[in-house]
């Protein structure tokens, strides 16, 4: 009889898709400092820290911690090229999602993330086409969730593109959409957000009764769920003060000075405290400003912007940074020229700037995008439909003239000699038999194929979940009190198992490797290496190891798989960091040349004898040794990688010597 604890340990160790039980607590307390408005950098160290403890973290697992460093990344510290790394990590995990469902959601998050990412610094082009790829699968499976998501971020786009009518139908089919997420406080906090964004567009648009419509829906929405989320009242006081805000330059722009300035003054109020969305303070002290100049307020003015510079210096702005200079120009002039005409150069200077960024947003054309998007999808279906058809032509015409060839042969022979008739006949018979013979084997290999691939990811699945079980007691049971023998016995099938599991995947991606066409795509060199050697240090820093990494000054594009020769490079340095000592350095460079691309990895480590060095790249080799601390060997993975450069037309060697270490290079085509 087996033990119900065996069981229950199993369960827990069988990715569902889902997060894990251990990850699911370690997200609610990050998600608590978030709502706690505590520093965000406890949470992401705190994050770290327990991430660590997680022995065997589910495939979601890893996509949320990466999830976490990105919003991190982009929204505290404003470093946008480490968050687009993190979001390529999460793509990558999204590509390994174990249920249709995650990999929909998670594909298209983890696409979403990359446009926000090269949006924020600039790169319109490639964030739409990343906005597109997430709308794509949205739309393909009927996902309202992903469609709010999309649609969401097209109405911000069109909105710095001044085109707002047309963002605040997108606003509108967002919030429609969102029904269909979680009922929960980011949802909640996104539909008022959403209704905020319609009053604004409408405000811009210069429709105020319709912004008034939607702001005061704005505020009924957060009011209505005061109780029910008493626990972030913060949160909702702030979002408060953003349509407090929106409500004051709708009561300007009607000319109701004293409402606008009630609304003004009660947002200012909220936001400018600390913890609070203090630049829509900066924001909403400008609109009073500019309520102070039209009124000839001028003492407040100058008080407001005295105030607001301060502010500016240590919390920058850069759209507040413009108006304040036209609002100082507007209070020195008929006061003193000089210092009136130097603010509105500074205010023409910092505009012609901004004008600058907001044309290249311009430049594009959201629904041309989208219509061209769609054309190339259907092109790329046409081409797969016709090359299969061509397929299909060549085989008939094949056909075709073997069988002319028959007929002329039987018919030359036939008047050679009616002797012959019967010979010609048993050869033809025994062509035919033959033929029928090959194209019987030939269907007996591909279905012996097929049931070879079917028979090793089924044993691999069936092997999959003891080997876990096995791995997952064992663990549990090393931290129980046993005697010496007894634990070094469990610890033995411990390290066992978890070998065991590995030596499935890896025999698992040799075979996926060999079958399967590789989809390519320009991608820059100088990011994917970057990204890598990234993700590596991880690993590297259990050792106490460093990596140098050495790069062109000028990236190029080259049209490769990104994910395998991510799992080149990754596996290359995987294997510097096994077979070097603790506290080495490990030396990445990258150099380009008119025809290829050469990416060397070297380190300091233990070198490969020369007994050993011919079996290196051999399936299975005897070269396999155990690394520095004993680190387990299956002898696969540069089999794998060789493999995956030579379906690139690439080219891997390696060089080495017990002396100085080991260095491996591979190069691809430009």
């Amino acid at each position: 009889m087996v033990p119900l604890f065996f069981y229950s340990c199993t369960a827990n160790n069988t990715d569902t898709g889902e997060y894990s039980r251990q990850f699911k607590a370690i997200g609610d307390t990050v998600d608590n400092f978030k709502d706690l408005k505590k520093r965000p950098l406890i949470g992401t160290n705190y994050l770290d820290s327990a991430f660590k403890r997680i022995g065997h973290p589910f495939v979601h697992d890893k996509f949320r911690f990466y999830g976490y460093h990105y919003l991190y990344q982009l929204k505290q510290k404003h470093d946008y090229k480490k968050a687009l790394l993190y979001a390529d990590s999460m793509l990558m995990m999204a590509k390994q999602s174990v249920t249709k469902r995650r990999y929909q959601l998670d594909y298209a998050e983890a696409n979403f993330a990359l446009g926000d990412a090269y949006f924020a610094m600039f790169e319109y082009a490639d964030a739409y086409k990343c906005f597109y790829q997430g709308y794509y699968i949205g739309k393909s499976q009927v996902n309202n969730e992903i469609l709010a998501e999309y649609t969401y971020r097209i109405g911000m786009v069109l909105f710095k593109q001044a085109h707002y009518l047309e963002a605040a139908n997108y606003f509108k089919i967002s919030h429609d959409k969102s029904s269909a997420y979680k009922d929960d406080f980011r949802s909640f906090y996104q539909r008022q957000e959403l209704l905020a964004d319609i009053g604004e567009s409408y405000k811009n648009a210069g429709e105020t009764d319709s912004a008034s419509f939607y702001l005061k829906k704005a505020i009924d929405y957060i009011n209505a769920n005061n109780q029910r989320f008493n626990n972030v009242a913060e949160m909702l006081e702030i979002a408060r003060g953003v349509v407090y805000g929106d409500q004051g330059d709708v009561a300007f722009i009607k000319q109701d000075y004293k409402g606008a300035e009630s609304f003004l003054k009660k947002s200012i109020a909220i936001n400018l405290k600390k913890g609070n969305d203090n630049k829509d303070a900066q924001l909403t002290e400008i609109k009073l400003g500019r309520l102070y100049l039209v009124s000839n307020r001028s003492d407040e003015l100058l008080g407001l912007l005295q105030s607001l510079r301060t502010q500016l210096d240590s919390i920058p702005n850069a759209e507040a940074e413009i108006n304040w200079s036209y609002l100082m120009a507007g209070y020195y002039e008929n006061r003193d020229n000089a210092k009136a005409l130097a603010y509105f150069k500074k205010y023409s200077a910092l505009k012609d700037s901004a004008v600058k960024q907001a044309n290249s947003l311009k430049s594009i054309n959201v629904t041309t995008q989208q219509a061209n998007y769609e054309k190339q999808t259907e092109i790329d279906n046409l081409k797969d439909y016709s090359k299969r058809q061509l397929i299909y032509i060549y085989l008939a015409v094949l056909l075709a003239i073997m069988a002319a060839i028959i007929v002329f042969l039987v018919f030359r022979n036939l008047k050679r000699s009616r002797r012959d008739v019967v010979a010609i006949k048993a050869l033809n018979d025994k062509i035919s038999h033959q033929k029928e013979n090959l194209e019987h084997a030939l269907e007996e290999l591909n279905q012996s194929g097929r049931e070879k691939d079917r028979i090793l990811r089924a044993v691999a699945h069936d092997l999959r979940n003891p080997l876990g079980g096995i791995a997952s007691l064992s663990s549990v049971m090393a931290e129980e009190e046993y005697t010496a023998d007894q634990l070094d016995m469990i610890n033995l099938i411990k390290e066992t198992s978890f070998n065991s599991l590995e030596l499935i995947n890896e025999i698992l991606e040799v075979a996926n490797t060999a079958n399967v066409t590789f989809n390519k795509d320009w991608v820059d060199v100088n990011s994917l290496i970057s990204n890598s050697v990234e993700l590596m240090r991880f690993k590297a820093a259990d050792k106490q190891q460093s990596i140098k990494l050495a790069l062109p000054p000028d990236s190029v594009s080259i049209f490769i798989n990104r994910e395998k020769i991510w799992r080149v490079i990754s596996n290359l340095i995987s294997n510097a960091i096994k077979f070097s000592n603790n506290g080495s350095e490990i030396n990445v460079c990258v150099k380009n040349e008119e025809a290829w691309v050469h990416v060397a990895v070297k380190d300091n480590g233990i070198g490969i004898p020369d007994k050993l060095k011919q079996g290196v790249f051999n399936m299975f080799t005897d070269a396999k040794r155990p690394g520095t601390e004993g680190e387990k060997s299956f002898g696969l993975g540069l089999s794998i990688c060789q493999q995956i450069i030579g379906i690139h037309n690439g080219k891997i060697w390696f060089e080495s010597d017990t002396e100085s270490g080991t260095t491996f290079y591979f190069s691809l085509p430009r």
